[in-house]
């Protein structure tokens, strides 16, 4: 019976120290880190670490929101790691996940989580917006366009000379950037 710790931040720029040092006093066997996102369950540590837990073991993490932001998805990793037979404890929120009480807990955590995650990009949002009417934010730079070698490109590909696909790679374009602006330039 492992004592496994799970661990994330955002960034690569943000400190895991805080999660990392409840670990230690909790003598964890083994650590997961994932450094991205808490949108979506789509995580190369948490991946490994659903893979890695058996049937006994306890996974321990800071907080619930460091597991899922997601009130489905950390619902989704509970009932993954319950159907295994494995116990999830947070630090913070102190819940057995095992009891009706505690399910209905961690809903609410989880729901409390997400809304947390729209409220942080509701901010950023508003900061944006105030920092553009400053002057302050200019968006990102924008990517150079040579439409006169878009046009010949783009003929190339009409008269079957080259496929969609290496026109895009020849204007290094994406397929969502490319098909707008044969769009709008009727090419």
């Amino acid at each position: 019976m492992a004592v496994i710790g799970y661990a994330r931040v955002s960034t690569h720029e943000q400190n895991e120290a805080r999660q990392l040092a409840e670990f230690e006093k909790r003598k964890t066997d083994r650590i997961f880190l994932d450094k991205c996102s808490g949108k979506d369950a789509n995580r190369p540590q948490l991946k490994k670490m659903l893979e890695y837990v058996r049937e006994g073991d306890t996974v321990i993490v800071t907080e619930y929101s460091r597991l899922a932001r997601s009130t489905s998805d950390l619902l989704s990793i509970v009932e993954q790691l319950t159907e295994k037979g494995v116990r999830l404890m947070s630090v913070k929120e102190n819940l057995d996940t095992s009891t009706p009480q505690g399910k209905l807990m961690l809903t609410v955590f989880a729901g409390l989580a997400e809304f947390e995650r729209a409220v942080i990009l509701e901010r950023q949002r508003e900061g944006i917006a105030i920092a553009k009417a400053q002057g302050k934010y200019k968006g990102r730079k924008p990517i150079p366009f040579d439409a006169e070698r878009f046009r010949s490109e783009c003929a190339k590909w009409r008269r079957g000379e080259q496929t969609a696909v290496d026109t895009m790679k020849k204007m290094g374009m994406k397929p969502n950037r490319f098909y707008r602006w044969v769009r709008e330039m009727g090419v």
